[in-house]
């Protein structure tokens, strides 16, 4: 898609809650911003989708090229995307589907959209099939007042996205060791559910402690200055834990894991020395935010 024709389909589809006319009228679309595998940038591209349940299906399709779309590899560098779906907008995270239920859900997706069909026999590539989960109807978020709010909902997720790979892992770990020599064995590596959330958990922690190490420590120690053994502590363990995010993040760099056992004895590191951080900072951090307003005041 010409890169003048794309914009203009986003400034319709933003224009018009979700609605586009020309060659896509009719045609269920959504924006899917990435962030770039080279630039770091945002990249917002219009995709077709197909609604599977509480999931949304997008086929990286290339129009049948040989190569894969750049959104595709961007989702694998940065998992966590940006989707606009009619006068929605929410946070995801990306996982391609894969083997017999990448199978699957591609047959949903063509039986929806025959055209996608064509699109792979145009090509030897198999194409990827994405599932974009929707959020949660029923969630309510606690409401944000204040600071301290704001770092209750930043470490509930980090533990979150923690004990859910945790549990994703340790299940994959008994799928392999349940089949025993009987019959076909797993595929190696781990899958790339766990990759996607595994690496988005580790983009988003090294992005909170530079935002603390950088901002919010040196600002409450110029007012809290007793307690600089507090702050050095916290920055200490944010080095010590920066090590394992960094094993992690390097054991993550390929689509497959190809250690998953020495995967698995980080994951467990990082569980937990990140816990015992997120303890010790929220005892004796929350009670000095709970006064800041958040968001912050304009200037």
């Amino acid at each position: 898609m010409p890169q003048t024709f794309q914009q203009s389909v986003i400034t319709e589809f933003r224009a018009n809650a979700g609605k586009v006319g020309g060659p896509f009228e009719g045609t269920d679309l959504l924006l899917l911003t990435t962030t770039s595998a080279r630039s770091g940038k945002p990249h917002t591209t219009p995709l077709g989708h197909v609604r599977d349940g509480r999931r949304l299906l997008v086929v990286a399709s290339n129009l049948g090229a040989p190569v894969h779309p750049d959104w595709y590899r961007n989702l694998l560098a940065h998992p966590t995307v940006r989707v606009e779906l009619g006068d929605e907008e929410f946070e995801s995270l990306a996982v391609p589907a894969e083997g017999a239920r990448r199978d699957e859900l591609f047959a949903r997706v063509v039986a929806e959209a025959p055209g996608y069909a064509e699109y792979q026999d145009a090509t030897d590539r198999v194409l990827p099939v994405v599932v974009l989960e929707l959020p949660d109807p029923d969630a309510v978020a606690p409401p944000v007042t204040s600071l301290a709010d704001k770092l209750v909902e930043v470490h509930t997720w980090l533990r979150g996205q923690l004990r859910h790979a945790h549990d994703e892992t340790e299940a994959y770990f008994a799928e392999r060791a349940g089949h025993g020599g009987a019959g076909e064995p797993p595929a190696p590596g781990i899958g790339l559910q766990i990759r996607q959330r595994c690496l988005a958990f580790c983009q988003a922690l090294e992005f909170h402690h530079t935002a603390e190490d950088g901002h919010m420590f040196p600002t409450m120690e110029g007012y809290h200055p007793h307690l600089r053994d507090v702050f050095d502590r916290l920055r200490e363990e944010h080095r010590s834990i920066g090590a394992v995010q960094s094993a992690l993040a390097d054991l993550l760099a390929d689509a497959a894991i190809a250690e998953p056992d020495r995967f698995r004895a980080e994951l467990a590191r990082m569980t937990e020395e990140l816990t015992a951080h997120l303890d010790y900072e929220e005892e004796h951090i929350l009670p000095l935010l709970a006064e800041v307003p958040w968001p912050p005041a304009a200037a």
